[in-house]
């Protein structure tokens, strides 16, 4: 008879709800893997997530890509009490999932997007990419998982989950990199103890805003690498985008988002809407350049990323008063 193993046992893939921060109203439903995980764990334990979002406030353009933003660990320590540390990988991690989530523990693993079929119509079975999963059900007799990935919960089992697994493979394969997240210490905090947290984290955060604003840094760079990107065409184009546009809207827009939640009585509008323009921006952005790319006529993108530069100075400065 198989095992199974779960850390959430009761939860399926089809009764699964996403948290309103991936509701279909948003500008941008996906943020990065690693984010969209982070909401719909801490939503499946019923925390609020808009606590931790206070990282997204020190954002910054590095050169060829956007910060790829993630809730630092020691926050969600803090806030709800969840350690996530490095897994050591020295056995087939099949044989770890079944441990850890037997004990109660989340298990987060680089893989493949290639044999997760929640990707379909995309990576799955087309294009071999890195991703980030969280597992929490499994049975490897019966060769099934139930794993957390982007803003959704889903199952494999199969080949996909022997080509996951790595099952009978070459010894010789790099392990993935792979983190443990305890859930035995965890605290169920009220809202008005979340916020009080979170307001004290979103001064740190602050502290680290970029020096020189970074969407007028970028403007620059987006108008020397448009040809660039142009010549190189529409897949190439792609990955840019993700490590560039989306990252920048999906960050401010959760940025607007935070804000509201923190000062729901006295909300500072003026960096809302300047946060929320930057988002909306993003969006007509990556679309005007795939049509640029995809055509190789002009764009002029300048006068749009100038209000966005001066949005984000604008917002920024708005923060700066309300400390």
């Amino acid at each position: 008879m198989s095992k199974f193993e779960a850390v959430l046992p009761g939860l399926g893939a089809a009764d699964h709800r996403p948290h309103a921060l991936h509701g279909a109203d948003r500008i941008w439903v996906e943020k990065n893997c690693y984010v969209d995980l982070w909401i719909e764990l801490l939503h499946a334990q019923d925390f609020d997530p808009h606590a931790c979002l206070p990282f997204v406030f020190a954002l910054d353009f590095e050169g060829d890509h956007w910060t790829f933003f993630k809730p630092p660990l020691a926050d969600l320590r803090a806030l709800y009490g969840i350690d996530v540390q490095e897994l050591t990988v020295w056995r087939p991690l099949l044989d770890h999932a079944r441990e850890h989530l037997g004990a109660g523990k989340w298990l987060a693993a680089e893989v493949d997007a290639f044999w997760l079929p929640d990707t379909a119509g995309t990576d799955y079975r087309q294009s071999h990419t890195k991703t980030t999963i969280v597992l929490n059900a499994i049975d490897g007799d019966a060769r099934r998982l139930g794993y957390f990935h982007n803003a959704g919960y889903f199952e494999l089992g199969g080949e996909d989950f022997a080509q996951l697994f790595a099952i009978d493979a070459p010894t010789a394969l790099l392990p993935p990199y792979a983190e443990l997240i305890r859930l035995d210490r965890c605290v169920a905090r009220s809202q008005g103890e979340l916020r009080t947290l979170s307001a004290r984290l979103l001064t740190d955060h602050l502290a680290w805003r970029p020096r020189s604003n970074p969407v007028a840094r970028f403007r620059e760079r987006f108008e020397a690498d448009l040809p660039v990107l142009q010549q190189a065409g529409l897949a190439h184009y792609h990955r840019w985008a993700f490590a560039g546009v989306r990252q920048l809207g999906a960050a401010f827009e959760l940025a607007a988002i935070y804000l509201r939640w923190l000062r729901p009585e006295a909300p500072p509008q003026p960096a809302i809407d300047a946060f929320e323009r930057i988002a909306q921006h993003s969006k007509t952005l990556i679309l005007k350049a795939a049509r640029a790319v995809n055509s190789g006529r002009a764009l002029e993108a300048r006068p749009m990323l100038d209000e966005m530069a001066d949005d984000w100075a604008r917002g920024m400065a708005e923060l700066g008063d309300c400390q």
